[in-house]
């Protein structure tokens, strides 16, 4: 007996010439497709994966999302699952344009969260103090520094959330590159590091340096620095301070200086409160990662819905990762605020192309082995259904790598696929939560801004409890999506004002805030 066509495949687009796979489907199954047609498995369909529904021949284009993802390189018949083997992703350098929209004002409804307004106007969903290694030679004082503060020294600071260590792996002297002044790494890791002293979630902030690295104390600390007093270091009120390891003599005496530092600066981010603050006050970080292909069918419209919906209050939504924007391109093109917008993302565009020309790679490189096992073949396939984060609200500006995002609605800031990388651009322009959606499964989480991972399906959600925090896999089982979206949303409003997101239940992570290095990652 024929099998029915939804229960074991999902068709996205009624253009399209591939279907879905719910379920993993055997090889010989008869499906009835509702044009009443019959169609047999040729071979067995992994789950999430591709299968033709109809013939394609030899050159022809494969449709997912009523939109092209590549090129069979043989006839696929029905039934036969089309995946890496069959389908190539074709030519990805193309003519831009874009098309300039109307751009409608945000209406406020009124609902708040439970934030830290700061002096600036901004709004922090989390009060911490941090201390800030400039150099990978100081890192390890940081994180001694910022260790010495255990949930028992900070009993007496109950409205203070941590003192974190901010470390990387850079600092020490410029890295060689094109555009090294423009577009290149030590800019890159001063933006970064210079941000975090205005980012919404800091209430203070220390810088520690070695003092002999290109990126010195001295570049963030201008009237900050410490100043030394009969009873110990002291920083002066409204100023970045910062300690020099071989000025201060080694490990030890540094790491009692920023102790006394930080116990200051305590004082200040203990009298900090949280009060109501509109929705507006988010400015929020879209992210995927571990992607699969349900990542496009569920948790990535559904974080889309929740931009719309932040946008629409008068918030920031920060979308990233420019590879991953490749054959989606028209997405964001197509609805652009002004012509300045739309010039200023072509560029971007060209300058990846570029990039994969010399270097002599392509950016169809950027889907991983694990998006791959999880049905995703091509990088048109992967940018469809990330693009899907960004929602439908205007592209009201474009941001290079860790510049500060001012301007609010729906924004696109240009990072590299990888997603430390990507994430530490947006939290350096000033992002105070992360929407992350996985579908392979991701353990990422940030000590600056809390992370709500989107499991894509319920086996995800149900095989990492402890590190998933919403399961939009139910939309797979029938839920509606803009109910599904209003609990996000809701779950959006709870973390941002207190509640601990599952990443933070394990503890701080302290490695994972990555400035990027455009010689070394890509």
């Amino acid at each position: 007996m024929p099998r029915p066509f939804a229960e074991f495949v999902l068709q996205l687009n009624p253009r399209d010439n591939v279907g879905i796979a719910r379920i993993e489907i055997p090889a010989g199954v008869e499906l009835a497709l509702p044009s009443g047609e019959l169609l047999t498995t040729v071979e067995r369909i992994p789950a999430g994966h591709k299968l033709a529904l109809r013939p394609i021949a030899p050159g022809e284009q494969v449709l997912r999302y009523g939109y092209p993802i590549g090129l069979a390189i043989v006839a696929c018949p029905p039934g036969a699952w089309v995946h890496s083997h069959n389908l190539v992703v074709g030519d990805i350098f193309k003519d831009y344009g874009y098309t300039v929209v109307d751009v409608p004002k945000p209406r406020p409804s009124g609902r708040t969260l439970q934030g830290f307004l700061r002096p600036d106007g901004q709004v922090g969903t989390r009060n911490y103090v941090a201390v800030v290694s400039t150099v990978s030679c100081s890192a390890h004082v940081a994180m001694q520094i910022a260790r010495h503060f255990t949930p028992d020294r900070l009993a007496g600071y109950p409205t203070v959330d941590g003192v974190i260590p901010i470390v990387h792996g850079s600092g020490c002297a410029p890295y060689p590159g094109e555009r090294h002044n423009a577009y290149g790494s030590a800019l890159f890791l001063h933006r970064c590091l210079a941000n975090l002293a205005r980012h919404p979630n800091i209430a203070g902030c220390l810088m520690v340096g070695l003092g002999c690295e290109g990126n010195g104390v001295e570049d963030y600390c201008t009237g900050g620095d410490i100043t030394l007093t009969p009873a110990g270091p002291a920083a002066r009120e409204g100023c970045v301070p910062g300690l020099v390891v071989q000025e201060l003599g080694g490990f030890r005496k540094t790491v009692a200086a920023g102790v006394e530092i930080v116990e200051q600066l305590l004082e200040r981010a203990g009298a900090c409160r949280r009060t109501p603050q509109p929705l507006s006050a988010l400015k929020i970080a879209l992210q995927c990662g571990g992607s699969d292909s349900w990542s496009g069918v569920t948790a990535n419209p559904l974080v889309g819905l929740v931009a719309d919906a932040v946008v629409g209050e008068g918030g920031t939504a920060v979308l990233a990762e420019t590879p991953e924007v490749f054959g989606a391109e028209h997405l964001l093109t197509g609805r652009v605020a002004c012509p300045e917008v739309g010039r200023k993302l072509i560029e971007r565009f060209a300058w990846w192309n570029e990039q994969a020309r010399l270097r002599g790679f392509t950016v169809d490189n950027n889907p991983s082995p694990g998006n791959k096992r999880g049905g995703l073949t091509t990088i048109f396939e992967k940018s469809l259904g990330a693009v899907a984060k960004g929602g439908s609200t205007p592209l009201m500006a474009v941001y290079e790598y860790a510049e500060w995002v001012a301007a609010t609605g729906l924004v696109h800031m240009d990072t590299p696929g990888n997603d430390p990388v990507s994430v530490t651009g947006q939290l350096a322009g000033g992002c105070n939560l992360i929407l992350f959606t996985t579908g392979r499964g991701s353990v990422f989480g940030s000590n600056l801004a809390p992370c709500i991972k989107v499991a894509t399906n319920s086996l995800l959600y149900a095989r990492m409890p402890d590190d998933m925090d919403f399961n939009a896999g139910q939309i797979l089982e029938g839920a509606d999506m803009s109910a599904a979206a209003d609990d996000l949303l809701q779950k959006v409003e709870r973390v941002a004002s207190g509640e601990r997101a599952r990443s933070e239940e394990k503890g701080l992570p302290e490695v994972e805030f990555v400035p990027w290095q455009p010689d070394a990652v890509i």
